[in-house]
């Protein structure tokens, strides 16, 4: 029997709430798009269209000077048809842009794109689009979208301006060493590779500024071959707030193969786990009296054991907070590590007081903590 299958499939909450629109990065290197118009937006479009990789032809009857002067830019790549498109331009293009003066131009676009197979986008009228354009942050082969679909877009390129703040032009560095390294770390296995890319995150951040290189490389493989591999499971400590998780905590969700919660954890919390992370609802409840606590803590222990990178994400309330006495004792009763992640404090009160989460801590955990 696997350690997974130890535990019961409850029902879990949604991994991730409803999109409005599903964010997709196209590959287009030598695929060819379609552009049809005149105006700076379709200019735009087709110098973004370029910029990532694609056969660019546009159909403009009287093109401008912005647009002519893209296509000198990128000559054989950006190509003007001094004309206006018809229904067999769309044959075998990957995607289609409009930048159309009318909802009558927008829907008859539209049609010829969707009757060939192509997915469409009019500027400026998302009524007609399959897909939108979103606020870019060029970091490549780090790249960020932003999108607001279509409610406010200058929202969005608020945003967009804040991240460009934010993020060193050093990442795209970083990214290039990861895409050439990528294939090397992979073969060492799916324990080794998850550590050495937290120790490479760290690297990144911590060094922006550097060209990484192979010394780069060896130093951080060095690292993660030298790590102490022993089972080990991470206890977070979940606030009622999502905001007052630990940074300990974020880093532990991010990391973790199998996440073991009970019911007094809430949806946000669970927002910042890992997506590729397997979710697994345990805790007695009033409906199930099978749900048992030692099958728990055995599951705990042979998920360590196993290999999995587990974090038992309990609620701060008492009647959780009881429970983890007796996970822990099990953990170390079977030699695999326990590190606990207290969760932040509420802010005081009018009387001046805080409580501890969950009122009284064990003097065991207390102890952990």
């Amino acid at each position: 029997m696997s350690a997974l299958s130890l535990i019961r499939s409850d029902p879990q909450p949604a991994r991730i709430a409803p999109l409005a629109r599903l964010p997709v990065f196209l590959k287009l290197d030598g695929r060819r798009v379609l552009v049809a118009g005149a105006s700076a937006a379709a200019a735009w479009k087709a110098e973004l269209l370029a910029a990532a990789g694609a056969q660019v032809d546009v159909y403009a009857p009287d093109p401008g000077m912005e647009l002519l002067a893209v296509a000198g830019g990128r000559c054989g790549v950006v190509n003007v048809h001094v004309r206006s498109w018809a229904a067999e331009d769309f044959t075998g293009a990957a995607i289609a842009v409009g930048a159309c003066e009318d909802d009558g131009e927008a829907a008859r676009f539209a049609a010829a794109a969707r009757a060939a197979g192509v997915a469409v986008n009019v500027i400026d009228r998302p009524a007609f689009c399959d897909f939108a354009f979103g606020a870019i942050v060029n970091r490549s082969p780090l790249v960020i979208g932003v999108s607001t679909d279509g409610a406010a877009p200058v929202f969005a390129q608020a945003i967009r301006a804040r991240l460009e703040t934010l993020i060193p032009h050093g990442f795209a560095r970083w990214a290039e060493a990861a895409a050439r390294w990528r294939p090397r770390v992979q073969a060492l296995g799916r324990a080794l590779a998850a550590r050495f890319w937290e120790k490479f995150t760290v690297a990144a951040v911590a060094r922006a500024h550097v060209d990484p290189s192979e010394q780069d490389f060896q130093t951080l493989l060095a690292a993660t071959n030298g790590e102490h591999s022993t089972a080990g499971a991470i206890i977070v400590i979940a606030p009622d707030d999502p905001e007052l998780l630990t940074l300990r905590a974020l880093r532990a969700l991010q990391a973790a193969d199998v996440i073991l919660f009970d019911r007094a954890v809430g949806a946000p919390i669970l927002d910042f786990a890992r997506r590729e992370a397997r979710r697994m609802l345990i805790g007695p409840s009033e409906q199930d009296t099978s749900n048992k606590q030692s099958d728990h803590q055995t599951s705990m222990v042979a998920l360590a054991r196993a290999g999995r990178r587990v974090v038992r994400l309990v609620g701060a309330d008492a009647a959780s907070l009881a429970r983890v006495d007796d996970e822990i004792a099990a953990c170390r009763a079977a030699s695999v590590t326990v590190e606990v992640v207290p969760a932040i404090l509420p802010p005081q009160g009018e009387g001046g007081e805080r409580s501890e989460p969950g009122g009284r801590i064990s003097r065991r955990l207390r102890k952990e903590i």
